[in-house]
């Protein structure tokens, strides 16, 4: 990792996929990019690189802009509608990418979709390198194919370049995974740890199927946590009980 010369932490794992969803860019608006929300996920990521001597890399989601269930629900093709979800993502990296290098830290974005022009192609080798040079690295255009959510493409992301990790970022006010939902039962327990099979047999929604499936066959721990927290990531980076432990 290109950080010499700096006195880092070593942090909980040396390399961690950070999952953020589209509604977060949304901020209380629900639709299209908060930029002060961006700045704020911009300032954590920052902090957590001068601070951890960890590799970051970034998959984000869509939704703020386009979600291709809800084309599909409107009569469209789904697999037209998920293309159009794939470049919403897009949009959404190349926002977070310069919130980032204003603020000083090196970012690229990585599209599954070839758009030369505004990002480089999604290439294994590359990303590796650009996370080793202490870049961050934002992958965007999902997997490049339909049907595929970006919680699947967060968990495909973090099995190809051997990251420890996925930091699952949630927004308004979700903590974590809980008993039941928290938004209608105040009395919703906040869980500390939860296995991939009770995940998937209880139908939670921390991630879709797909992408829970893809992370227990590998062994790859998520961390659902409040992304707006302050200091989250850092603290779980260090060890500290934040959000949820799904393995």
């Amino acid at each position: 990792m290109d950080d010499s010369g700096k006195n880092l932490l070593s942090g909980r794992w040396d390399r961690v996929v950070l999952k953020v969803s589209g509604e977060a860019f949304a901020g209380e608006d629900g639709y299209g990019i908060d930029g002060h929300v961006v700045q704020e996920i911009a300032r954590q990521i920052v902090k957590v690189r001068s601070e951890f001597k960890v590799e970051l890399a970034i998959v984000v989601g869509g939704g703020n802009i386009w979600r291709g269930m809800a084309g599909s629900g409107a009569g469209m093709d789904r697999a037209q509608a998920d293309y159009m979800g794939m470049l919403a993502t897009v949009i959404n990296g190349l926002a977070l990418q310069d919130t980032l290098e204003q603020l000083g830290q090196p970012t690229r974005v990585q599209s599954a979709i070839h758009m030369s022009q505004v990002a480089e192609p999604y290439i294994r080798r590359r990303a590796l390198r650009h996370l080793e040079k202490g870049r961050v690295v934002i992958f965007a255009g999902g997997t490049g194919n339909p049907f595929f959510t970006t919680d699947t493409t967060a968990a495909l992301r973090a099995v190809e370049i051997e990251a420890g990790a996925i930091l699952k970022g949630t927004h308004s006010g979700i903590q974590g995974v809980y008993d039941a939902d928290p938004r209608v039962h105040e009395d919703a327990n906040l869980l500390d740890e939860i296995s991939y099979i009770d995940v998937l047999s209880k139908g939670l929604k921390v991630m879709d199927s797909t992408a829970i499936s893809l992370c227990m066959d590998n062994d790859l721990p998520i961390v659902v946590f409040d992304l707006m927290g302050d200091g989250n990531v850092g603290q779980i980076l260090a060890g500290d009980p934040v959000g949820t432990l799904v393995s």
